[in-house]
Order: structure tokens, then C-alpha cells, then sequence
């Protein structure tokens, strides 16, 4: 666990942030010092997501989750990019926080990854994805997505539609896509919203613009976007 929490005051909304695929919990702190300058506490958490199964990964994450959950009545939020959104659901489904509030992800492959399918059909190409591969794939064994359980809290989707090489993008990932994950694909039937912006995948917990749709849903309940 880690993330500087500073001077944040005891009753202050937690916000538990998650990186992707090959990520590690350091790739989070500009997203973690725009939430504390917020007024939330913003905590990296890390996994493991190429030596560890979804099931593994939530076995190690739980726990840490729970005192995070217990220590504070405050209301818990997560925020979540790319693989993290699928860790963030299993976490959920198998042990809901009692004080969770809502989660915002950045281009999750909810629907999965063309790019790991392609990855995955090559023996050769196979193991870069590790353990990670039966989540992310577009067609998940049938045990993956009864993990993910039923999504029936307030879910907050940005995805990209900017990669930045598109025509090797569009050889692998339908358009329109964030070079890494189509926006059909992040996409969930029970998200309470859901917003495309102009970024690429790795940029999404980066940039300014995202950051800006974080603050709103974590406020509002849904993005700031014209209706």
C-alpha cells in the first residue's frame, strides 16, 4: 500500500486506485495528488497481474481493502485503469466494502481485449500476457466472468478514442478504439455513465481532461459532459 496521504483529515472519502496490466502502483500518483488536493484520500494499491490470476490477485488485495474499509466510515471510492477495472469488480463481488460508494473506470476491457486475443492465438506471443490472459480476452472462461459478478453499483466508464498509432491499431482493435481497448468494449449495459475522450489508453489516468471527469463522478454521480 502506498500514496501520500498528507494531512488529510480523518473523515475524508478514500479512494482506492488500481493500475493495469504490467502497471505499477507509483504509475497512479498524478491521480493520487489531484484526489488529495480534492479533499479524498488517495491510496496506490499494487498487484501482481502477470504472475497472478484474477482469484490470486484478489485473495492478496482483500484484506487490504477491508482494514482500508473498516479503519475509515467514510465513503470509499475506487478508480481503476485498464485491467484494474476488472480487478476492482472481482474485489467487489467477492468482498463488498460496507462504505463503497462508486468506481470510475479508465478504458477497462469489461468486454475484453483484441489485443489480447491476438496475443493469445500465437504460442510464441502467449506468455506476455502471464496469468492475466483468461480476464482479458474478449472470450473469458465462464468461472472469469462469475468473479466479475453483478455490477449494481454506480459505475462511472471513460474510454479513449485516440490511439496513438492508429493504423497499426486498426489492424487489431475495432474502431473506435484507444489503441489498446475499443470503446465497445468498456462499455457496461449497467453503468450509470459513460464518456469517449480524445486519449489514448496509456494516457487515460493521466491527463487533465480524465482527471477532470474522475473529480465529477466521484461529486456527482455522472460525468460533466453536455446532455
Amino acid at each position: 500500500m502506498s500514496g501520500p496521504e498528507g494531512n488529510t483529515p480523518e473523515d475524508a472519502p478514500s479512494v482506492i486506485l488500481l493500475h493495469g496490466f504490467a502497471g505499477f502502483s507509483v504509475m497512479n500518483r498524478p491521480l493520487t495528488r489531484m484526489l488529495g488536493r480534492e479533499g479524498y484520500r488517495a491510496i496506490e494499491l499494487g498487484y501482481d497481474s502477470w504472475r497472478l490470476s484474477l482469484d490470486q490477485i484478489c485473495e492478496r488485495l482483500a484484506p487490504r481493502i477491508a482494514e482500508i474499509d473498516e479503519r475509515h466510515a467514510a465513503p470509499l471510492h475506487i478508480v481503476a485503469h485498464s485491467m484494474g477495472g476488472l480487478v476492482a469488480r472481482a474485489l467487489i463481488h467477492r468482498h463488498r466494502p460496507r462504505n463503497l460508494a462508486s468506481v470510475v473506470m479508465l478504458g477497462t476491457p469489461n468486454g475484453g481485449s483484441e489485443i489480447a486475443d491476438f496475443l493469445d492465438q500465437h504460442d510464441l506471443l502467449r506468455p506476455l500476457l502471464g496469468q492475466a490472459a483468461r480476464a482479458l480476452v474478449t472470450r473469458r472462461p465462464a468461472e472469469i466472468d462469475a468473479m466479475l459478478g453483478k455490477v449494481d453499483y454506480p459505475v462511472g466508464i471513460i474510454a479513449g478514442n485516440r490511439p496513438l498509432m492508429p493504423i497499426a491499431a486498426a489492424r487489431l482493435v475495432p474502431a473506435p478504439c484507444d489503441g489498446k481497448v475499443s470503446v465497445a468494449s468498456t462499455r457496461l449495459p449497467e453503468a450509470a455513465d459513460h464518456i469517449v475522450l480524445p486519449l489514448s489508453h496509456g494516457l487515460l489516468p493521466y491527463h487533465g481532461m480524465a482527471h477532470r471527469q474522475v473529480r465529477h463522478f466521484l461529486s456527482h454521480g455522472r460525468f460533466d459532459a453536455p446532455r
